[in-house]
């Protein structure tokens, strides 16, 4: 297959901020795994980025995903990072390498359910909503320990860390707090549950040097991938 160069630009340049944000903080680059977010762009999209080397995709639409995982090369593995709805969750289990976004204990016992009926174990992250906006998904940190300790709990589900989507700012400093909260209540659930978490999924196209530098193990880029998004005509 040939390389789209532009992808290779893109991706190169990508992996370049992650690796000189892990120098300015004493990391090992190889600490850090780029989760390409392919939501609204389609399977040859993300052949051409798959050619240049990049293996983890992200995908927000249980609709949207299945069908572009049977189009893409074989091979690839598969995050899922948006708002799970219940109703779904039959159709994620055993498709995904990790639900980023388990946030309410409902969502928790379906999956643990489906999975279980399957036969499988589902790496999950719980996602957080450290600011406490209403308009996004996720756990407040009050009622992180009880979700975590009853998920923790569920023998079909693995825990495995923690996820935050932080407010938006102009400048990217400003999501740094958020970052730095989510590792501390990763820290002290570690020593609640007496088990790792090893994973804190934060950081995107326009913070992940903040994110890096506050101990994201995954992060999550689109748009400095991909191009913008183009979102179908309704």
């Amino acid at each position: 297959m040939s390389v789209d160069v532009s992808a290779r630009e893109r991706l190169d340049r990508v992996r370049s901020r992650i690796a000189s944000a892990c120098a300015a903080c004493g990391r090992d680059p190889s600490s850090v795994t780029l989760v390409a977010v392919s939501k609204l762009h389609d399977a040859a999209e993300v052949a051409a980025l798959a050619a240049c080397g990049q293996t983890i995709f992200g995908e927000s639409y249980i609709q949207e995903a299945l069908p572009k995982m049977e189009a893409a090369p074989a091979g690839l593995v598969w995050h899922f990072i948006g708002h799970l709805q219940r109703n779904k969750a039959r159709f994620a289990v055993g498709r995904f390498a990790c639900i980023h976004t388990l946030d309410n204990m409902e969502l928790a016992q379906v999956l643990q359910k489906r999975t279980g009926d399957a036969g499988l174990t589902q790496s999950v992250c719980l996602q957080v909503n450290v600011a406490g906006e209403t308009q996004k998904s996720g756990v407040s940190p009050d009622g992180l320990p009880e979700l975590a300790e009853a998920v923790a709990a569920m023998p079909a589900l693995r825990l495995s860390g923690l996820m935050v989507i932080p407010p938006v700012f102009d400048d990217p400093e400003g999501a740094r707090p958020a970052f730095r909260r989510l590792r501390e209540l990763r820290d002290a659930l570690e020593t609640r549950l007496g088990a790792p978490l090893p994973m804190l999924s934060m950081g995107m196209s326009g913070d992940l040097e903040a994110a890096v530098m506050e101990g994201a193990t995954h992060v999550r880029v689109g748009t400095d991938l991909f191009g913008p998004r183009q979102r179908p005509a309704s």
